[in-house]
Formats: structure tokens, sequence, C-alpha cells
């Protein structure tokens, strides 16, 4: 495991728990829009042991109650199973961030009850994945079979868009509303721009264009919630 930082304590990042949060490094998208930059290579010089997170958890056990996976995108990573199996056995439960591109991986985890709760990002509606993941060969079909698989199971989660003026709008948001029904969660959460992030530029929408987009989209999804705001 690859771990190039450690938040060790959140109360926002798994609802309704107490956690660390983890971000591993690596990603396989470049999204213009990432306020991590710093974990999309191979190395980081901030990395940490494994050994150094697992002391943490020691310690902390009664205190804490799971354990956010981030990145990056931690499927990725080699031996994920192994790492998060030994966080199970120490009491934690698990949230996985992740961005869909991995359905085998993502479904060997839930099949073998290794995940409690699954955040899956959804960069954007499927013909501009490509632009809003900053990559050519985004294999829409995998990212359409991690939903379904998300979807189709009885592990807790919700899906999320992070909104950019230069990238999104009504339309495409309705197109992803349309593909994930009304009975899932999904947040749409504003671009903030800020010095981490990897293309700079960008803007994020008012909180009132962020009620409006909300507003029209509920009249057809009542499942999409603003997040941040």
């Amino acid at each position: 495991m690859k771990i190039s930082g450690m938040q060790k304590l959140t109360l926002l990042d798994y609802p309704g728990n107490i956690a660390c949060l983890i971000f591993t490094q690596g990603c396989n998208f470049r999204c213009p829009f990432c306020h991590n930059k710093d974990l999309l290579g191979d190395e980081n010089e901030d990395s940490i042991s494994v050994d150094e997170v697992f002391s943490y958890l020691d310690k902390r056990k009664g205190v804490l109650d799971g354990v956010v996976i981030s990145g990056g995108e931690p499927l990725l990573q080699p031996d994920i199973e192994e790492f998060i199996t030994k966080v199970k056995n120490m009491g934690y439960k698990i949230k996985l961030d992740t961005n869909g591109s991995s359905p085998t991986k993502l479904k060997s985890l839930i099949d073998k009850g290794l995940v409690d709760y699954i955040a899956m990002d959804i960069k954007n509606n499927f013909t501009c994945y490509n632009e809003t993941s900053g990559v050519n060969c985004i294999n829409i079909e995998n990212i359409k079979r991690s939903i379904n698989i998300i979807e189709s199971s009885k592990v807790e989660h919700e899906f999320r868009t992070t909104v950019v003026k230069q990238l999104h709008n009504l339309g495409k948001l309705q197109e992803i509303c349309s593909y994930l029904g009304t009975q899932t969660k999904y947040y749409i959460q504003n671009y903030r721009d800020c010095s981490t992030v990897l293309e700079r530029g960008l803007l994020g929408f008012s909180e009132e264009e962020l009620k409006d987009l909300q507003k029209k989209l509920n009249m057809m999804y009542p499942n999409v919630m603003v997040r941040g705001i």
C-alpha cells in the first residue's frame, strides 16, 4: 500500500461516524478540478508507512468508528484487500471512495463483506467523461458496471459529482440522474478553487445557482442533494 497521507480525525467524511481518513497514492484519472494533485503520480515525498497507520489505529480503538480510504484511487493498490481485511479485523468499519474504474475489484470487496459504505464519484454524463476525467481512454462500461454493482449491493452508498461551471450544466446532471434513478443518494458538490488544484482558473457555482440546480433536478429526482452550502 502506498499511503501518502492521513487525517487522524474526521467528522465529515464518513456519515454518522468518527473516522480516520487515509489517502492512497496514485490515480488513473487527471480531473482538472482535482484538489489532490500531489496524489496523482506514483510517488510522494510525504508518504507514510502502513505500520504507522496500524499503530495509530491500534491506539484509537474505542474512539474511532471507522476508516475512510480515499485517494488518488484506492482500488489501484494491489494489496488493498489485504489492507482492508486487517483494518476490519481491528474492529473498524470501512468507507471506500472510488472513481468506479475497477468494477471487478470493487465487486470482490463487496462480496467478501469488506466495505461498509461506498462513495463513488461520477465525473459527468457519459459522453463527456474523457474531457472531465482528463484522460482519453475511459472505459465507460466499467463506470456503468460499478454503478450497477453498487446499486444492487446491500452496502450503504452514495454517488456524487463535483460541479464546475466550465464542465457541467443542468442537462448533463439530468442525464446522470436518469441513469441513477430516484432511489439512491446523489450529491452535487461545488468546485472550490485552491492552490493544490490540478488546473487553475476553473469556476464553481454560486449558492443561488446550486440551489436552483437542485430545485430543477428535484422535480423528477427527489434524491438529489447539494453538499457543502
